[in-house]
């Protein structure tokens, strides 16, 4: 199940709080100096758009606040470590992935942008990649994504998605084919690990745009 967020817009064409990012985008795409943030909850959405835009820039507002044994049992992310996640503007639309050191937040490979595609398909293939990356240079690090959907692809070795082949992602598929023929030939011992965004806040490989 996707992650529930909602989007406050402080400038835009219609200033609020929404819970679609398609919506969202609608308030700010051709608005010069648009203002705008998720966050995981309604409750703190309300809150922020009461207050200014300045005070939440840079600030990890996908955190939230869990309480001592909820923390105990989710524990600390592993460090060293590869993060890897995606960003699409629309669904389908524009489609880049990537892979981090969890740690530093050094950016280790990303590919794209391509075209029509969606979050799950950029998911899924970072997690390939990133698996991939970690083979070739014999390292046994986890890694970590916050798609409890590219997870399961990746167990299952196949992209599910239910995007349709046009010429133009013609090449994002060609990716996907490549991806679920590498995970057909290739054993790995990674671990694949969840991010626990709650408890930690954004994965490092976020892109940081929404």
């Amino acid at each position: 199940m996707a992650k529930k967020k909602f989007y406050v817009v402080w400038k835009g064409h219609k200033k609020g709080v929404f819970t679609s990012w398609n919506v969202c985008k609608k308030q700010i795409t051709d608005f010069k100096g648009a203002q705008y943030k998720a966050f995981v909850s309604k409750t703190a959405a309300e809150k922020a758009l009461e207050g200014r835009y300045e005070d939440y820039v840079g600030v990890d507002t996908k955190r939230v606040k869990l309480s001592s044994e909820e923390l105990k049992k989710i524990g600390l992310p592993i460090y060293p470590s590869l993060s890897v996640d995606a960003a699409c503007a629309g669904n389908p639309g524009k489609m880049e992935y990537r892979g981090v050191d969890s740690k530093s937040k050094k950016q280790l490979f990303i590919q794209g942008p391509f075209e029509q595609g969606t979050n799950n398909i950029g998911e899924f293939l970072a997690l390939v990649h990133g698996l991939g990356f970690l083979k070739q240079r014999n390292s046994n690090l986890p890694i970590y994504s916050d798609s409890k959907i590219a997870m399961s692809w990746v167990k299952k070795g196949q992209c599910r998605t239910n995007l349709q082949i046009t010429s133009k992602n013609k090449e994002l598929f060609d990716f996907v084919k490549r991806a679920e023929k590498w995970l057909s030939e290739n054993k790995y011992t990674t671990k694949v690990l969840k991010w626990e965004t709650k408890a930690w806040g954004e994965i490092p490989a976020d892109f940081g745009r929404k």
